[in-house]
């Protein structure tokens, strides 16, 4: 019996193998339907009309998979074939899965070094009050005119991290269907609320809940050992240069600083987000 078993399992691998062939569906034309609202979403960085988010690689796909998202599509390149054969096991037959000729796969999605995977991704309709149902269960984080990719990307990842009850991305911040927000996120963008909104909207309706609204600044405020931090309340992080613009911080109960050497001018603004944050969860801890 021990004889026999290498060729048990070269017949299991190539019935595998074989499996994988009848799910995968060849495209080597560029002018493919799906191959057009792939490249569009990954070059304007949004939605599709159907709703849909193109991510890229191995990371991000089996993250999707893990939290239940809906995968509408996957796409392999054929140097992939052996990752189609592993993720395939994952992924519902109901998903439409296609391999296309690694040039062609290659030349559509952002990365440089691409994994040979990539998905359309049908995201969920997350709304502002269901936001605010949750902000006596952790800060809310206002990011306002945030546009670097990995910046926001940090700060979802650093909002799930510590407990955050949702994001609102307000005007001027970049889309959090950037392909580099979405990898800076690892996975966040799957699990965090998160709703795309105006200032203007947001602050009246955060005002109704008696939620306070706290700035961050590079230097004047005050320290974040010293500040309050019961719920609910609101952190509001701005953009990497000018912060948060002079009609925001009118509107603002308190400037929480980060203590740092005088000689530096500001933190990254992920990093300063991620310290709030942090901050945030550990005093809250500490008073439970």
């Amino acid at each position: 019996m021990l004889m026999g078993m290498p060729g048990m399992k070269q017949d299991a691998r190539s019935a595998r193998n074989r499996n994988a062939g009848e799910r995968l569906r060849p495209v080597t034309g560029r002018h493919n339907a799906r191959l057009k609202e792939l490249r569009l979403a990954f070059r304007q960085g949004r939605l599709t009309e159907q709703g849909e988010c193109a991510i890229e690689g191995v990371k991000l796909v089996e993250e999707a998979l893990r939290t239940g998202q809906k995968l509408e599509s996957v796409f392999f390149s054929e140097a992939a074939r052996p990752l189609a054969e592993k993720l395939l096991a994952q992924i519902g037959h109901g998903t439409e899965t296609l391999i296309l000729p690694s040039a062609l796969f290659n030349s559509i999605v952002p990365s440089e070094t691409p994994q040979g995977v990539a998905a359309l991704v049908k995201m969920q309709a997350r709304s502002t009050e269901r936001v605010l149902e949750r902000a006596k269960e952790g800060p809310i984080v206002v990011v306002c005119g945030i546009q670097d990719p990995g910046n926001l990307g940090t700060i979802l990842r650093s909002a799930e991290a510590f407990g955050a009850a949702g994001v609102f991305l307000a005007e001027g911040t970049v889309s959090p269907y950037n392909s580099k927000v979405l990898r800076g996120s690892a996975g966040s963008i799957f699990r965090l609320r998160f709703v795309q909104t105006s200032t203007a909207e947001l602050i009246p309706r955060l005002r109704e809940r008696g939620v306070r609204l706290l700035a961050t600044s590079s230097h004047n405020g005050t320290p974040l050992p010293e500040a309050n931090w019961s719920l609910p309340l609101a952190i509001f992080i701005g953009n990497e240069g000018a912060g948060l613009g002079g009609e925001i911080m009118h509107q603002m109960d308190e400037t929480l600083a980060i203590p740092q050497a005088a000689v530096v001018e500001s933190l990254n603004a992920g990093v300063a987000a991620s310290i709030v944050l942090y901050e945030c969860a550990r005093e809250r801890r500490g008073s439970l």
